[in-house]
């Protein structure tokens, strides 16, 4: 693609390290500026998003971390930022956001009248892109996620709280697909819709479906494959670890049952958490109370380059989510060659293949944890499969996550969608 093409991106989530800084959603503001530096790869793309990343942004761009982008800073009035502390209420402050970053968007287009506009981020299915319903732009949406849903059986062990947020969030959902017309226009509009997992695609209407493309919402860095350590083949023990916010759609506690199921045979075995957030005084009580507290080590949160170097000490990396539209973790665990064990939902199920993981499918708590505990013996009796898994992992990132591969993708997506005929694209015929 030529490097005069002029294209907007919008990105409220764009982050080169969120840390702290966005802790709510640290996976997608890293995602968002990892597709906006390879969208700068081919094309001069104007940013908008949110003055939370720009530190972030501001620091990067001094290091020459990204070329032919310029970001435009757009926030709501600060007694708005109330919602912007919790998941639920972030949600209502961004559809908020969406309307003052139209208003820049028609501004921006009238000044450089874009080839292209792409909604990098929030995305999910049943909330709909703005600047893709009402700007006059060809307009590419994704990836998109938002399909996966806590399964009913899995809600039984939450608080009122939890269950409270997971019927608000079912009932969002269900008035985003159905009542909003410009979530209709989007779909209707898009030249391409990018979906992140395969529940995703499923919510797209049947007419539509010649324009998805199932394409990863978390890539891997070439820097992160070369940092990666080697595996120390002659360890001994069985590590098994785990990663990420301590929340209950996480379903640490169910690793924690499943891994005590399995230690009771494997006493030889340890299960490190790495991770923080406010389930983590509850999960430590859980390992008490299973009596298995001295085969499980708790780990503050840390550095990428010490996570994977931790992961590649790892025999398996346990990941129960329960509804991650993407899961970066499991991502950095294939990349760092430690075989997966997740639930067979969301990201990390359409991740994971049989070649380099085992998949537990998400019927209910009882059943997931007993065949992750059976997943972890399996794992723990086979070297072999250990190793086959470990190799495969490895070589699927380099095949598919590697980001400039997926730019390179995503580059040929941009030429395919701006070569074809607008008119029929309007009317979702391809």
């Amino acid at each position: 693609m030529k490097n005069e093409r002029r294209i907007l991106a919008s990105a409220y989530a764009c982050h080169p390290d969120p840390g702290g800084t966005i802790a709510l959603f640290p996976g997608e503001a890293i995602g968002g500026w990892n597709l906006v530096r390879q969208i700068s790869r081919f094309g001069q793309v104007w940013v908008i998003t949110h003055p939370r990343n720009r530190e972030g942004i501001e620091r990067a761009q001094a290091q020459g971390a990204i070329r032919n982008a310029k970001f435009c800073y757009i926030a709501l009035p600060a007694w708005m930022n109330i919602l912007d502390k919790a998941e639920f209420g972030i949600r209502i402050y961004y559809y908020f956001w969406q309307i003052r970053a139209l208003t820049a968007a028609r501004k921006l287009h009238k000044k450089h009248h874009f080839d292209l506009a792409h909604h990098v981020t929030f995305n999910n299915d049943w909330m709909p892109s703005f600047i893709g319903a009402f700007l006059p732009v060809p307009f590419i949406w994704g990836p998109v996620g938002g399909g996966q849903g806590t399964p009913a059986a899995f809600r039984q062990s939450y608080s009122f709280s939890g269950r409270l947020a997971e019927s608000s969030r079912a009932m969002a959902q269900w008035a985003g697909r159905h009542l909003l017309i410009s979530r209709k226009i989007c779909q209707r509009k898009a030249r391409a819709i990018l979906v992140c997992n395969h529940e995703t695609r499923a919510r797209i209407p049947a007419r539509y479906l010649s324009k998805v493309h199932l394409f990863p919402v978390n890539g891997i860095s070439r820097e992160d494959l070369d940092r990666a350590p080697v595996r120390d083949s002659s360890r001994k023990g069985y590590r098994v670890l785990t990663a990420g916010r301590f929340i209950r759609l996480k379903s640490f506690d169910l690793a924690l049952m499943a891994f005590h199921r399995f230690v009771i045979k494997h006493p030889d075995s340890v299960f490190e958490i790495v991770g923080k957030g406010p389930e983590e005084d509850r999960l430590k009580a859980i390992a008490r109370e299973l009596g298995i507290e001295d085969r499980v080590w708790f780990l503050p949160w840390l550095s990428k380059e010490a996570l994977m170097a931790i992961m590649a000490e790892a025999d398996v990396f346990l990941f129960p989510s329960l509804r991650d539209g993407g899961g970066a973790v499991v991502l950095e665990a294939m990349a760092s060659g430690t075989p997966v064990i997740c639930l067979d939902s969301g990201g990390p199920g359409f991740h994971v293949r049989p070649e380099w993981g085992i998949k537990v499918a998400a019927k209910d708590p009882d059943s997931a944890v007993r065949d992750m505990a059976e997943a972890l013996e399996r794992l723990y009796l086979d070297q072999g499969m250990r190793t086959r898994m470990s190799r495969n992992a490895k070589a699927r990132v380099l095949e598919f996550y590697v980001w400039d591969k997926l730019g390179d993708r995503l580059s040929g997506i941009y030429s395919k969608c701006l070569d074809l005929d607008a008119d029929r694209l309007l009317y979702g015929e391809e």
